[in-house]
């Protein structure tokens, strides 16, 4: 059965090869330029797109990055400040 079914399966793949290539051949010249150009175009989209979409991503990467430095700094920046306003301060004596 596994045969059979093999052989069907060829012979629909063969018959939809060969109406294809006879749709294709029937197109007169100025029909296949315009497809061609259609398909050009539709795969330049998608590269451009997918192009976009690494920009993207790398720019929101990088954005995160420095908001975490810059937040890193900040807390430092507090944390500093918070010890030197704690710590004890010495007065001069007068006397």
């Amino acid at each position: 059965m596994k045969r059979t079914l093999g052989r069907e399966h060829n012979v629909l793949l063969a018959t939809s090869l060969l109406q294809t290539r006879s749709f294709t051949l029937s197109m007169n010249p100025d029909e296949a330029r315009l497809r061609a150009e259609a398909q050009f175009k539709k795969e330049q989209r998608a590269r451009e797109g997918e192009q976009a979409m690494a920009e993207y991503q790398a720019q929101m990467r990088a954005t995160r990055e420095k908001t975490e430095r810059l937040r890193a700094l900040r807390l430092a920046r507090d944390a500093a400040k918070q010890r030197t306003a704690s710590a004890p301060r010495k007065t001069a004596a007068r006397g």
